[in-house]
């Protein structure tokens, strides 16, 4: 990478000379004056706006994009708005760091930096926005053209948000320096205020509109490209050695070339690996025999998500054990989803999937008790021995989206028309479990599908992913032939 014009590093800096600052803007071809189309998402964008600034009347609101974030040194990591910025702006992949969108009322502005003159010092010795370092940006008729938002210069930001006064709330974590001049302005007033703020933009993306369900189509379809590379490749992954590694990047590749980016770090958990329930180091080996639990997601250029599992006998053969395990699993996971159903709680399909999952234990004798004995809320749970985690989370720009909403309407509420949740239970028997029979010790097993909650049955966005035992093992050799 080259080095930072402006680097506050001397011995990464090099001087202009007068001669050079006239040559290196001169006889440059003029920007086309043609404007970019609307942005898919802008109709869908706007009506979400007006349903927030309903929620307060008079009062400015602030939703920064974010900064740039160091990485090391002077590099910075891959920007990525906030969550909040996209939904409101319809804005995905980098766009647009620094930015903020206002809105008050029927009025909505984006602030942002348009890209400077290329008669500008910034064109060739900006590092982080000039034109010769990072690309074209749009002007402000561009940006507008596009997002069917009143654009202006992020310069002027400043002056809206003093005169603004204690009258307005700001996405506090979105950007510390955007909050200082909030909180600057207000002189201390309405800070408690902010959170509310938060969780109203949270708690609206509980019900995905004709947009997002299409982005998380695609999402998915392209995870399932990322799944099958992987197949195709565990050969390889076997033979090299550190194979996780191997079966992340594979994963990775297909997500940049199909999308934005993965979704969230992927989990590429091979053998007794797959019973650490965030196994991100990916550094083991891909072993004959073994199987391999990978979680992963493509993010779609819009910043919608997939978040899959599918758990894969290397070999292509589940051995009789991990049969056993796997169709425990895959039990509970059809119980959860046939719990998706609108107007149930949202931890319905939660607890049909235990149910099923304890009988199991129960079965093996690994319980102290019952089952039921186990389900009782207050005096048992000893199932989460072996499967700790929830069964669902809500999907959507954010791999756990919504989770600044309140506990009363996600954990605590009611499935709804338009949600997209999770339903992924897993049975985790370490290797070093005791109380597991050695057949099953360094088993672990999770299958995840994304889930469409409609006025009828449930929607299975994944299924185009096999999950029954015989279809994971035809697909696989299919693949791997």
């Amino acid at each position: 990478m080259t080095a930072a014009a402006e680097d506050r590093n001397e011995n990464r800096r090099d001087p202009f000379s007068e001669a050079f600052k006239t040559f290196i803007v001169s006889d440059w071809e003029p920007y086309s004056d043609q404007l970019p189309e609307r942005l898919a998402s802008a109709p869908y964008a706007a009506a979400r706006r007006a349903e927030l600034t309903k929620l307060y009347p008079g009062t400015t609101l602030i939703i920064p994009a974010g900064p740039l974030k160091t990485r090391s040194n002077d590099t910075d990591y891959r920007f990525r708005p906030h969550s909040a910025f996209a939904y409101y702006t319809g804005l995905g992949e980098d766009r647009e760091p620094d930015s903020v969108l206002v809105l008050k009322d029927d009025t909505a502005t984006l602030f942002f930096r348009p890209r400077a003159p290329r008669t500008d010092r910034e064109f060739y010795a900006d590092a982080r926005y000039g034109e010769m370092w990072v690309g074209q940006r749009d002007s402000l008729e561009e940006m507008s053209a596009a997002t069917q938002l009143d654009c202006r210069t992020v310069l002027d930001l400043p002056e809206v948000i003093r005169e603004a006064g204690s009258n307005q709330l700001v996405i506090r974590e979105a950007d510390p320096e955007i909050t200082a001049l909030v909180d600057e302005a207000r002189g201390g007033h309405s800070v408690d205020l902010d959170g509310d703020l938060a969780r109203a933009a949270s708690e609206a993306r509980f019900s995905k509109d004709e947009f997002e369900i299409g982005e998380l189509k695609l999402a998915c379809r392209a995870t399932k490209e990322g799944f099958e590379a992987v197949v195709r490749e565990l050969p390889e992954a076997s033979r090299r050695g550190r194979g996780e590694r191997w079966v992340e990047g594979i994963f990775a590749l297909n997500a940049r070339h199909l999308g934005n980016a993965v979704g969230y770090d992927t989990i590429a958990a091979g053998g007794d690996h797959a019973n650490t329930l965030h196994w991100i180091r990916n550094d083991g080996v891909i072993a004959d025999g073994d199987l391999l639990l990978m979680d992963a997601g493509v993010e779609v250029n819009s910043l919608y998500t997939a978040d899959i599992t599918r758990t894969m006998p290397i070999n292509g053969k589940f051995s009789p054990a991990q049969r056993r395990v796997y169709e425990a699993v895959l039990a509970a996971q059809t119980a959860g989803i046939l719990a998706c159903r609108a107007g149930n709680d949202f931890l319905a399909p939660h607890k049909a999937a235990i149910a099923v999952l304890a009988a199991f234990f129960e079965e093996l004798g690994i319980l102290p008790g019952t089952a039921e004995e186990s389900l009782d809320p207050d005096n048992g749970g000893f199932h989460r021995r072996w499967m700790v985690h929830g069964t669902s989370h809500h999907l959507g720009l954010d791999v756990h989206d919504c989770a600044q909403a309140r506990a009363e309407l996600y954990r605590g509420g009611t499935l709804k028309e338009g949600m997209v949740i999770t339903v992924e239970p897993g049975i985790y028997f370490k290797s070093t479990d005791l109380l597991v029979p050695e057949e099953y010790r360094g088993i672990g097993i999770r299958i995840e599908d994304d889930i469409l909650i409609t006025d009828g049955d449930p929607v299975n966005l994944s299924e185009a992913l096999p999950r029954d035992p015989d279809d994971v093992e035809a697909w696989m050799a299919q693949l791997m032939s």
